[in-house]
């Protein structure tokens, strides 16, 4: 996979947590701008593309702002990388790295991230139930499948928390034997997933966020719109 314009790309997931192991894959995460003659078209330009074998996603620039402001949490990691872990930077990339908590918002934050932990949480009970796909995985897939989604419950509990609460993100976990611990456990007891879950959520209801209600779009608008000058070379 072959894109021009990349603003910003690092190696994202399992490794940046550090919660991989050998046969994990390595993830990247990555932003590009479309040329700017591009978008006055009828058909406007490709908004993501995604690959495997290597595992890429590269979103374009305003896709990617708009996945930030809702409170993604997979585009926010984009920003919050340590430095070892970028692969390309730009000076438009590092504008964008110095506005990164102008597209917080307590409410988006919170939704997003708990959102995101429940689904986790429900692809457990799913697969505690015996869905359809885990019927016919042996033992042990199924095992390697629910810790890996309980881990996932678990950072992004933690992580949405420390965003809604201090306005910082961490990507790598602190202590992450406890995350391969906590897979363990509900690999053998889904059910052990449950109050984690619920801790979290009243964590969130009682603290008081440093992140105001809404986002401060005006400051993604104003990097956008650098972002579509420079890449503005009109056709002859």
């Amino acid at each position: 996979m072959t894109v021009q314009n990349i603003l910003l790309s690092g190696i994202v997931g399992s490794t940046a947590y550090g919660l991989a192991h050998a046969g994990s894959d390595v993830d990247r995460l990555g932003m590009f701008a479309a040329p700017t003659e591009e978008l006055h078209g009828l058909h406007g330009p490709k908004e993501s593309y995604v690959s495997k074998a290597p595992d890429s996603t590269l979103h374009e620039a305003a896709k990617w702002c708009r996945l930030a402001l809702g409170g993604n949490p997979t585009a926010m990691e984009l920003v919050w990388l340590p430095d070892d872990l970028y692969e390309v930077r730009t000076p438009l990339g590092d504008e964008l790295i110095g506005i990164r908590t102008t597209f917080l918002s307590a409410r988006r934050v919170r939704d997003a991230y708990l959102g995101y932990a429940t689904q986790q949480f429900r692809k457990l009970q799913n697969r505690n139930d015996g869905t359809p796909t885990d019927v016919e995985a042996d033992a042990a897939t199924v095992a390697r499948r629910t810790a890996k989604n309980a881990r996932h419950l678990k950072r992004l509990c933690q992580q949405g928390y420390e965003l809604y609460a201090t306005g910082e993100l961490s990507i790598r976990v602190d202590d992450p034997e406890s995350y391969r611990r906590f897979g363990e456990q509900v690999a053998a007891d889904p059910a052990a997933a449950g109050p984690l879950l619920r801790e979290y959520e009243e964590a969130f209801t009682r603290t008081r966020s440093v992140l105001p209600e809404q986002p401060d779009d005006t400051a993604a608008e104003a990097w956008l719109r650098r972002v579509r000058r420079h890449f503005y070379a009109p056709g002859e």
